[in-house]
């Protein structure tokens, strides 16, 4: 084997999955942004995420900031050392995150420490098959911890929704609604669905999470499960959540069953949340490495450059904010409003929240604005540059933010909802990086200062007590029970 060439063919592979979102699924989001209330939040949301796909291929840059768990599908011919390929492909990881394909994700578990290079024990993920095909089939699914977050397991029979749920294909169809509508927005929906049926606890998950290696347009080889993703797929997109849980009816992209055979004393059923970034690609190499044929693509794709697309906020009514914001200013705003905002902003993730809750001092953000934010940031010059800076799913910070919350009608705050996986939308908004903060957190952690100019969101929670989620959750939950 050619080592460099195999190296540089994973380091496309990479790029390619980080910044280009695969035809079928670009096609299903495409196709479903007709069926939504123009000029409806789920409309405004839809259209962010499509300018966002075509920025992230024009700039060559993630499509989401979280370029999330590293998980790389293996099927090789008797001989190839899989040890080998495993160290390649650390290398090429490596090189994808100094170059900014890859955000630095991989974090100790126990002391917090961010290793920088996305490398680490699990980090990334292998999985290896052994085949009579004479190539290399490899294939890499990005994940990110949003909806990683939303993925669930159930052991039948249980109590759900206060109905109850037996093992049978009635019970699972009753534990994968139930999933969706827990998933609400806050796994960057609408999401894809891979579903394992039986299996333990852990192969039960990575089943689950293998079948989002299908096609979004194929169809269980079952007849028994064919037809039980076809019922979801009408049934979840029935139940009113949408696009980031603002209301909709596009809030389920696919759903892929499969089973496995179990214990006769357990019945799991996992399911594998997958947010609208539903970035997998793959390739087939000779055993040299050369490439002979990319997975997922379209003809004559990656022939021609990209183009940059003409950036435009969906029609809508917009409420334009200048930081330093002032409590009359903010006490106006009422849920659904759409924000332009102009000014500074901080990021703040899961350790600045528990750093702050703490007692840990930031005074610099005192009556700011805090924006839940890991950017992929790279150094150019001795300045730093912001190319990916999308939201994280805000509901993991609750533990530290009821009385934030409460502040909203006490102190005037309003909790505004940036679309999720839309990080090359919010990159063009961010002017310049003022300064860094809480290094010891490691990059997607830090505090950046950012200064920002219309940057885009809605009002979800305003200073008089309305959240839009809320109203979005009761009314699903009852269109579920329903459906249940």
């Amino acid at each position: 084997m050619n080592r460099e060439t195999f190296r540089q063919n994973i380091l496309e592979l990479i790029r390619r999955t980080s910044a280009f979102l695969p035809p079928d699924v670009e096609n299903v989001i495409n196709l479903q942004r007709k069926l939504e209330t123009s000029g409806s939040k789920a409309d405004f949301a839809l259209e962010l995420v499509a300018q966002n796909i075509g920025l992230a291929k024009a700039r060559s840059l993630p499509i989401c900031q979280d370029t999330g768990t590293i998980n790389f599908y293996f099927e090789t011919p008797k001989g190839v050392d899989q040890l080998d390929l495993e160290e390649l492909c650390r290398d090429a990881v490596k090189d994808a995150t100094k170059r900014g394909y890859l955000r630095q994700n991989s974090v100790d578990s126990v002391d917090g420490t961010n290793t920088g290079d996305n490398l680490g024990p699990g980090s990334p993920v292998f999985h290896w098959e052994q085949t009579r095909d004479p190539h290399i089939h490899v294939r890499l699914v990005l994940k990110g911890g949003g909806c990683e977050n939303m993925s669930a397991q159930y052991s039948l029979p249980m109590e759900i929704q206060g109905k109850r749920a037996d093992r049978d294909l009635e019970g699972v169809r009753a534990c994968i609604l139930d999933a969706v509508w827990k998933a609400q927005g806050k796994g960057c929906g609408p999401g894809f669905l891979g579903v394992a049926i039986g299996g333990d606890r852990a192969s039960g998950y990575e089943f689950a999470k293998r079948q989002l290696l299908r096609n979004v347009d194929d169809m269980s080889s079952d007849p028994g499960l064919a037809q039980l993703e076809a019922r979801i797929m009408k049934e979840a997109n029935t139940l009113d959540i949408g696009p980031m849980g603002f209301s909709g009816k596009f809030t389920v992209g696919c759903c892929k069953i499969g089973k496995l055979n179990r214990l006769p004393a357990s019945f799991f059923v996992s399911v594998a949340y997958m947010c609208w970034a539903y970035r997998r690609r793959g390739v087939v190499l000779d055993v040299n490495g050369n490439v002979m044929e990319w997975l997922y693509q379209a003809p004559h794709e990656f022939q021609h450059e990209e183009q940059m697309p003409d950036l435009t906020l969906p029609a809508a009514e917009v409420v334009r904010l200048s930081t330093p914001l002032s409590e009359p200013d903010v006490r106006k705003l009422k849920v659904g409003d759409v924000v332009l905002l102009d000014g500074i902003v901080y990021t703040g993730r899961d350790a600045v929240h528990k750093y702050l809750h703490d007692g840990g001092e930031l005074d610099v953000i005192r009556n700011g604005v805090i924006y839940h934010c890991g950017p992929v940031v790279l150094k150019d010059g001795g300045e730093y540059r912001v190319v990916a800076a999308g939201p994280t799913t805000s509901i993991r910070e609750e533990p530290y933010q009821a009385d934030i919350i409460k502040a909203c009608q006490d102190d005037g705050c309003v909790h505004l909802h940036a679309i999720g996986g839309a990080a090359q939308i919010y990159a063009q908004c961010v002017q310049r990086v003022l300064s860094f903060r809480l290094e010891q957190f490691g990059s997607p952690e830090a505090v950046w200062e950012l200064e920002v100019r219309n940057f885009p969101a809605v009002v979800t929670i305003d200073s008089h007590g309305n959240n839009l989620q809320q109203v979005v959750t009761d009314r699903s939950r009852e269109l579920l029970g329903t459906a249940l």
